[in-house]
Parts: C-alpha cells; sequence; structure tokens
C-alpha cells in the first residue's frame, strides 16, 4: 500500500497524525519524543496511525535546530574525504577527536571536497555547533569558509601565521625541525637533504632555500628554517643541501630520493619534514640496498604509531598529536570566545633509523 498524504503534494507531518489518532499535537509529539511518559495504548494508536500514513518520525534537523544546538563538531580539509583514512597523522588525530567526543557524547561530521564550490557547500550546509579545521593544505580558504559560518571553529597545523585572532592548536615548527637537525650533526652527519612537504599547489620536484621561503604553507618554511639554522651552527654551507619538494606521497618521496642519490655526493642524513614522507624513504632505501642507519640515518616529523614498527623503528620529532584533537574539540564544545592561540611542545624519539655518520 503506497505511503498516502493529507493532500495531494503535501507530505504527512505530526498534526495529521494526531488528528487522525485522535490525539492531541502534543501527546503525538510525546509518542516521538518521549514515548514514556504516554500510555501504552494511546502510543500504539499513535503508531499504527503513523504506519498506514507511511509517517516516519519528527525530522530531526527541525528538533535540533529549534533547540540551537546539533551537539556535532565538523571536522573539516580541503583534502579528498580519504585523507581522514589514509594519512597517519589525520588517523591519530581522528582517533582523539572521536575519543573526545565520545566522552561528551557529541557527533562528528567529515567535511571534505573534490573543488572549492563542492567545499563551500559542505561547510555551510553542515549540521554542527562548530568546526576543526585541518590546515594541512589550503588552510586559509578553510579559515575563510568556516568564518562566514559564524560558528566556533579552531585551526590545527595552521598554514598561515597572518592572522593571530584564528584559535589554533599547533606546535613549534622550528624548534622541532631544530632538534632533529642538532641530533644528527650530533651523530658527526655533514652531508644532508630534505624532502619537504609541499610549498604550494602546483607539483614536486627540486627546490631552492629562496623558493621554499616564500612557500603557501607556514608549515614548511618554518621546518626548513629550523633545520637549517641547526645546520648552519655548526659551519655546514645550507646552500649546498639539496631540498626536494614532495606532496607527502610515495610517488613523490621515491622521485626525489632518486634525484638526490642521482649525484656524486650522496647525503648520509635525510631530514623528512613528516614521518609519512620518512617511511616512504625507509621502503625506498631499502629496496635500493642502502642501509639505515648504516649507510644513511633519517629523522621524521610527527610521531605516528606506524614509525614504531617500521623497520628499522622511526626517529622522528614527535607532536602531541592526541592531546592537540583533546583541546580541539573541548576548545568547540565549551567555547566562551577567550580561546585564540597554543603552541604545544614537542619531543625527540630516538630510535633505530639514525645512528653515527658513516663518513
Amino acid at each position: 500500500m503506497a505511503p498516502l498524504t493529507s493532500g495531494k503534494t503535501r507530505p504527512v507531518r505530526l498534526a495529521d497524525i494526531a488528528k487522525a489518532a485522535g490525539v492531541s499535537h502534543g501527546t503525538a509529539s510525546n509518542v516521538f519524543a518521549r514515548p514514556e511518559i504516554v500510555r501504552e495504548e494511546v502510543r500504539e494508536r499513535v503508531k499504527a496511525a503513523a504506519e498506514a500514513m507511511g509517517y516516519g518520525g519528527p525530522d530531526p534537523k527541525g528538533r535540533l535546530l529549534r533547540a540551537g544546538k546539533v551537539n556535532a563538531i565538523g571536522v573539516a580539509t580541503a583534502e579528498p574525504l580519504s585523507y581522514f583514512f589514509d594519512d597517519p597523522f589525520a588517523r591519530v588525530m581522528m582517533a582523539s577527536i572521536s575519543q573526545a567526543c565520545d566522552a561528551t557524547g557529541a557527533g562528528i561530521s567529515l567535511v571534505s571536497a573534490a573543488n572549492n564550490e563542492q567545499l563551500a557547500w559542505n561547510i555551510q550546509s553542515a549540521l554542527v555547533d562548530g568546526f576543526i579545521v585541518f590546515c594541512v593544505d589550503g588552510g586559509s580558504r578553510l579559515v575563510e569558509l568556516a568564518r562566514e559560518r559564524k560558528l566556533p571553529f579552531v585551526a590545527l597545523d595552521l598554514d598561515s601565521d597572518d592572522d593571530e585572532a584564528v584559535a589554533a592548536i599547533g606546535v613549534d615548527n622550528i624548534a622541532g625541525a631544530g632538534l632533529a637537525a642538532r641530533h644528527l650533526t650530533e651523530l658527526g652527519h655533514r652531508r644532508f637533504a630534505v624532502l619537504a612537504l609541499p610549498c604550494a599547489d602546483d607539483g614536486f620536484g627540486p627546490t631552492t632555500q629562496a623558493q621554499v621561503e616564500m612557500a603557501l604553507y607556514s608549515g614548511t618554511r618554518d621546518r626548513l628554517r629550523g633545520y637549517f639554522a641547526e645546520l648552519a651552527r655548526v659551519d655546514i654551507d645550507v646552500s649546498k643541501v639539496p631540498i626536494y619538494e614532495t606532496v607527502n606521497d610515495e610517488e613523490s618521496v621515491w622521485a626525489g630520493l632518486d634525484h638526490i642519490f642521482a649525484g656524486a655526493k650522496t647525503p648520509t642524513a635525510i631530514l623528512a619534514m613528516s614521518d609519512r614522507i620518512a617511511l616512504h624513504a625507509l621502503d625506498w632505501l631499502r629496496q635500493h640496498d642502502i642501509t639505515v642507519p648504516g649507510d644513511v640515518s633519517i629523522v621524521g616529523f610527527d610521531g605516528v604509531p606506524e614509525g614504531a614498527v617500521s623497520k628499522p623503528p622511526l626517529t622522528t620529532i614527535a607532536q602531541p598529536i592526541a592531546e592537540m584533537g583533546r583541546l580541539a574539540v573541548k576548545a568547540i564544545l565549551e567555547n566562551d570566545g577567550t580561546f585564540s592561540r597554543q603552541s604545544l611542545p614537542v619531543d625527540l624519539v630516538v630510535r633505530a633509523s639514525s645512528g653515527p655518520s658513516p663518513a
């Protein structure tokens, strides 16, 4: 039997169900929202009328919007939706965000898109109380869209340091990168190469210090600054350190290592701007029979779980990823308008991928 309507085009409403069951609108509403306060006989009569008329219950969006709070957080990125599941950093962050939301009973809405137009629509239409914005790529655009919603938002790993008014949680990339470079120089390394995160959105390939200084993303700029400040401190000519811009994936990392190791003077130490880059590099080095750390040492940046079980286990600069996620959720759910910027400390985690220089 096809669902009935109270007219030719108008959908069935709760008032229609109340009339058909012979009860007040309030009683019919309570059957769906607070059934424990309605007598069983009345509940059954209202449910029977609803079933006969093809009515599935009140629209939850309307009820939530009337309450003024939906008890859900939007987690937004300009990356494809697969980023949340493929990237090791994102997986740890999402696990932390999920745990913090579970503890408060809040829900999560993942917001991403393949293009700017779709992203704008997704952010504008998301039924959430605020946004946690992953600024790994296109962060300025994400911040702009989140502002337009006029909801609380917190940026993670903000890729621009121009707007101090943006609520953001991150780390001191310069200090963290300095720790990585110092660790390797103290092991005697003097021949370095850098596998960099993206500078802009136009591909990957060899780049220079001057080009990185013009990078769209402050994380890339700051990590190179940290590396080179420490290398210069021990009189390494940083102008001769090869830098290869990757897009944080296997193809670009392997292309970078093909380029770097084609030269006459190969590095004994690699500074990788993410653990994901470092893990892809370990695979390339293994396939080319270059031992780690016997021939080459490598240090990553992030502190993702995969680094602890890689072969060999990865030395890295560990960000407090879980704490960042917890603080972001708290900033949204307990928003009082006072949260601004917070920089969390990083730690050098020494494992087996770094050792004394062979030369």
